[in-house]
């Protein structure tokens, strides 16, 4: 890039190995971070004014459907089986490139402005080529999966796909997004989880994804019916029947992981599976409380994910650290997952799950640059403490996100998103919700025509 930025005044949160919060500058050449702590402005070509700010990682989520983004609201009060088949598959199945693309505006609009810098996500089955170009003007950071469905009862035939056209569709996308945007944009597989999914389809995933290097994206465990289901088709529980066919490792973000007996955690340590915990989605859809403690004292590799706003409502990380530290609490005691661990999770532990910790996930010489400047002079965060990390895990919130960069690229000043006209996407996705929930027939949920 060539340009030079510096963030001066703040309280830099690094979320290095040791947790160290600095007093001083944060300084950023070429898109990667170049000097932290000090006095550094000299010969920079800008200098963002950071005084009475946390300066930390953007955060990164490892569970997210952006393509759900317009179903906000249209899908509430359901258990997850008929949240799926009366809502979100008609919905889906509804969806053009159009509406796609609206709502993977939407999506990042509201990702970035929280201080979400990178996501992993799960479309739908068609059109998640309109997902990646978004990802691409907009400047932020993804690894994307097509949904891949090739059986299931009650499936729309829109969502429905030969086992075959979805993996060809699959590596296409890997074919020609993987590794764009120096990087920025990846693509995974994405299976949607065991019961949508042929035995066949998922064995050849597993080995697909080992001979390319890409990561596979699914859902397991994450209600009791559902693992009922997967138990009497495939006589394994959720996690032993994907670890049979070989999708398990570290390239693999299992999300949800609600319901899970003491052999498939066993599996999880061994296999160092990751799991995405999505807290405010499982309270929502009543799927149950994630095991997330014992997770972690088990040394399973945990991060957080908002989900989607078809179950959330929101895609807020804020949200998503203090619940994920507040239900551990009300199940084990207060000392249990505190503020610093809670962070971790939504930051560093996010990055190692997409295989990214030596590039993203703190603020450390030669990483990139995906930072938030986070305000702490509003009233719900004051007094401000020493301990800093307290204040961000359990006062702040996403409206304080002042800045937001990513690649060492400013998306977001002082509030005023650059990358995308914040205006024009809510008109269009008042515009594409209404006719969306038309072909849906989902009249009863109507989108009001001025967005109000």
């Amino acid at each position: 890039m060539g340009e030079s930025i510096l963030i001066k005044g703040g309280r830099v949160v690094t979320m290095d190995e040791n947790d160290s919060i600095v007093r001083g500058d944060l300084l950023i050449r070429d898109g990667r971070i170049a000097g932290i702590g000090g006095d550094n402005s000299t010969n920079v070509d800008e200098v963002i004014d950071a005084n009475g700010c946390a300066v930390m990682p953007g955060f990164v989520q490892t569970h997210i459907h952006l393509c759900q983004t317009l179903f906000r609201g249209a899908a509430d009060d359901l258990s997850l089986i008929d949240w799926l088949k009366k809502r979100v598959w008609p919905m889906e199945a509804a969806h053009t490139q159009e509406s796609i693309r609206a709502s993977a505006q939407l999506s990042i609009v509201e990702l970035i402005k929280g201080g979400t810098t990178c996501a992993l996500t799960m479309e739908t089955v068609r059109h998640t080529e309109e997902v990646l170009r978004v990802v691409e003007e907009s400047g932020f950071r993804a690894t994307v999966g097509k949904c891949m469905m090739d059986r299931g009862d009650d499936v729309p035939r829109e969502l429905y796909e030969e086992a075959r056209e979805s993996v060809q569709e699959s590596l296409r996308l890997i074919d020609q997004w993987h590794g764009r945007g120096d990087g920025r944009i990846r693509c995974c597989f994405a299976p949607r989880f065991a019961i949508s999914c042929t035995r066949e389809l998922l064995s050849e995933v597993a080995h697909l994804a080992r001979e390319r290097g890409v990561m596979i994206h699914t859902h397991a465990a994450e209600n009791r019916n559902e693992c009922e289901m997967v138990e009497r088709e495939t006589g394994k529980r959720n996690v032993a029947y994907l670890d049979s066919l070989g999708i398990s490792g570290a390239h693999v973000v299992l999300a949800h992981c609600v319901h899970l007996d003491t052999e498939e955690m066993e599996t999880l340590e061994r296999t160092k599976t990751n799991v995405a915990h999505c807290p405010s989605s499982n309270l929502k859809l009543g799927s149950g409380l994630a095991r997330i403690a014992e997770m972690l004292a088990r040394k399973i590799p945990v991060s957080l994910g908002a989900d989607g706003a078809a179950c959330n409502n929101r895609l807020d990380m804020f949200t998503e650290m203090r619940t994920a530290a507040l239900l551990q609490k009300l199940a084990h005691g207060p000392e249990v997952l505190p503020a610093a661990r809670a962070l971790r999770l939504a930051t560093i532990d996010g990055a190692r799950a997409l295989g990214l910790e030596k590039e993203i996930g703190s603020l450390e010489i030669g990483k990139h640059a995906d930072v938030i400047v986070v305000d702490l002079a509003r009233p719900h965060s004051i007094p401000v403490r020493e301990d800093l990390v307290s204040t961000l895990v359990y006062s702040a919130g996403s409206s304080d996100v002042r800045t937001t960069m990513i690649d060492g690229r400013v998306v977001m000043r002082d509030g005023e998103l650059l990358t995308l006209n914040e205006a024009d996407v809510i008109a269009d996705a008042n515009r594409e919700a209404k006719a969306l929930a038309d072909r849906a027939a989902l009249g009863q949920y109507p989108i009001a025509r001025e967005g109000v």
